[in-house]
């Protein structure tokens, strides 16, 4: 049976999914790791302008997104897992929590006082993911995968990547574990790659829309909300995360 055909099942509890980049925070995580590692003199110019490069390409639809993880990740071959970890939240405090959008933290709340499955899915990797779940108390979070081997990574992605199709393969176990109706759940992104999950939960919504996305929330009458950055936002860079 399709991942969507079998996700599509009916059964008992709401779910509420949300993007993370631009729709919980104001700013793309990838980027404000690679300025964070930047600042650090841990990577060069030459690198960001790749970044940027990458970024542009993503925003014309001509990015093979996974493809470009892939080779993205190898930069974390032969990294202590433990390491990133204690490196991402340092970064996370530093960055991160400060870009958060002023209306997501009450929407969270509402979400999970209602008795909600509140998950974050996004195709970012858990070292960024999970601090921000635990900043929100959300208990569930679905990001792109990175192989380890005895502590080290291997610069390998665990397939599928959390990005398009991809969110649905993930997601379908947490419906699964948790006996989520989807017709009854909720999600809430800014971009048009996640349109596949748009289409299989009863309450799509599009926050700070890109322009296509907003194009088929007007069409189909979906509901568009404009959430706020923090008064101090950080600087933005161009970057894909």
């Amino acid at each position: 049976m399709p991942a969507s055909s079998a996700l599509a099942q009916r059964t008992s509890r709401v779910g509420v999914f949300f993007d993370m980049d631009k729709t919980l925070i104001s700013e793309n995580s990838g980027a404000l790791y690679m300025r964070y590692r930047y600042d650090r003199g841990e990577i060069s110019g030459i690198e960001v302008l790749k970044g940027i490069a990458a970024y542009l390409q993503y925003k014309l639809g001509i990015l093979d997104m996974r493809n470009w993880t892939r080779d993205a990740m190898q930069q974390f071959k032969g990294q202590s897992e433990q390491d990133l970890i204690a490196e991402a939240a340092q970064g996370f405090n530093e960055l991160v929590a400060a870009s958060l959008y002023l209306e997501a933290r009450p929407l969270v709340e509402q979400h999970l006082a209602a008795g909600h499955v509140v998950a974050i899915v996004s195709g970012a990797t858990r070292f960024v993911v999970e601090p921000l779940a635990r900043e929100l108390g959300i208990d569930h979070f679905l990001y792109t995968r990175l192989e380890v081997e005895d502590g080290l990574f291997t610069g390998r992605v665990d397939e599928p990547i959390c990005y398009g199709e991809g969110k649905i393969y993930w997601l379908g176990q947490l419906v699964e574990e948790q006996g989520i109706d989807l017709a009854r759940s909720w999600f809430y992104t800014d971009s048009i790659t996640d349109k596949p999950l748009m289409d299989i939960v009863g309450h799509p919504v599009a926050v700070n829309p890109d322009p296509l996305l907003y194009r088929e929330a007007v069409r189909r009458c979906w509901p568009v909300r404009m959430f706020t950055p923090p008064s101090a936002p950080q600087a933005s860079s161009p970057l894909l995360a």
